[in-house]
């Protein structure tokens, strides 16, 4: 693995946490794992925007997705290792309507505007 600079990395925020959190927009490939991981490295599948969150391990359906030791997410289908979790892959626990939202704007799709 290149040497990658301290913001190049994924962050693991609690040791019981499922997924990392991108501190730099990241290529896909093999990326250090910081923070209180149980991984000192990862094989994400994909380009990764900065912010996102990775599964640092495989989650499956309906299994809650945990950042900061707390349940912030419910997987909708199962997710490997290194793939990307967002609204495409998880749902919100705390806002039902969050399966709805646009992958990429958050606008809500289950809202006419015409």
């Amino acid at each position: 693995m290149e040497k990658q600079s301290l913001d190049e990395c994924l962050y693991q925020i609690d040791r019981n946490d499922n997924v990392c959190v991108a501190l730099a927009d990241l290529p896909a490939g093999v990326i250090r794992v910081n923070g209180t991981a149980r991984l000192q490295q990862l094989d994400v599948k994909a380009e990764l925007t900065k912010g996102h969150k990775v599964a640092n391990q495989f989650i499956a359906e309906t299994q809650a997705i945990i950042k900061y030791g707390v349940v912030v997410a419910i997987a909708t289908t199962d997710i490997e290792a290194g793939e990307w979790v967002h609204l495409h892959n998880c749902k919100s626990a705390y806002d039902e309507r969050s399966a709805s939202l646009d992958l990429h704007s958050g606008a809500p799709t289950d809202i006419s505007y015409s």
